[in-house]
């Protein structure tokens, strides 16, 4: 159970930085660039902040490692005790990262548009930046597929809580319908943004016990081994 610890806490690690470089990539770092419905603000802020730009482009190239690291130590985690979930989480986690990667080449092209423009180079940007967004926006259904896996072998195995378990489960069928709303009904973006709330709390919390206590001693279902009691012989 010492190893078994050992790399539950290591996929934490790995969960953690993915975690941190998301929050960083979506809520600080690229808002600061883009300007929605104005692509003449946003090629200024390009060429305006050249070094963030490509600052932008290193973070999501992390976030890609840090999420394909988290997919495959999650696999080493569970795959003994149930394969074929391990191997869901690993080939969904894998898909969201070449998602990544192909969001990072499209900012990347973004910044090298900006410093040698040709054509209209504000209405390349901004189109550049949109179908970064749209990758993101299509790739949520492997983020939300790779959390239902995860939660099946929490729930199988008893490694964690299985309230977490179910969360998992669940945000990870909220994070799907809501990559299909987006599309769907886009008048109802508080309506698909409320759908990955639970996914979001599910994976603070799988973080979190991940890094602090690994796995459970015993999984609730199993029995304590058997006590060898000395016998007294009659003679």
């Amino acid at each position: 159970m010492h190893a078994l610890t050992r790399t539950a806490r290591m996929t934490g690690l790995f969960y953690l930085g993915m975690a941190v470089t998301s929050v960083g990539f979506y809520f600080i770092l690229l808002p600061r660039l883009f300007a929605a419905g104005d692509p003449d603000a946003t090629l200024a802020n390009l060429v305006a902040h050249g070094s963030l730009a490509r600052a932008i482009v290193a973070v999501e190239l992390l976030m890609v490692v840090a999420q394909a690291l988290t997919a495959v130590w999650f696999h080493r985690l569970f795959h003994t005790a149930e394969p074929f979930a391990a191997s869901g989480i690993a080939a969904f986690g894998m898909v969201s990262a070449v998602v990544g990667l192909v969001s990072a080449a499209l900012l990347a092209t973004a910044v090298r548009v900006a410093a040698d423009p040709f054509g209209d180079p504000a209405a390349t940007v901004q189109l550049l930046y949109i179908l970064s967004d749209n990758a993101w926006g299509v790739g949520g259904l492997f983020f939300g597929l790779w959390l239902i896996p995860m939660g099946w072998c929490v729930l199988r195995t008893g490694w964690m809580p299985r309230v977490l378990g179910w969360i998992l489960v669940g945000g990870g069928a909220g994070y799907v319908l809501s990559a299909l709303i987006r599309y769907l009904a886009p008048d109802a973006p508080a309506v698909a943004e409320a759908l990955t709330y639970p996914a979001s709390v599910g994976e603070l919390w799988m973080v979190g016990y991940l890094l602090i206590l690994g796995v459970r001693r015993q999984a609730p279902h199993e029995t304590p081994p058997a006590v060898n009691t000395p016998t007294l012989v009659a003679g």
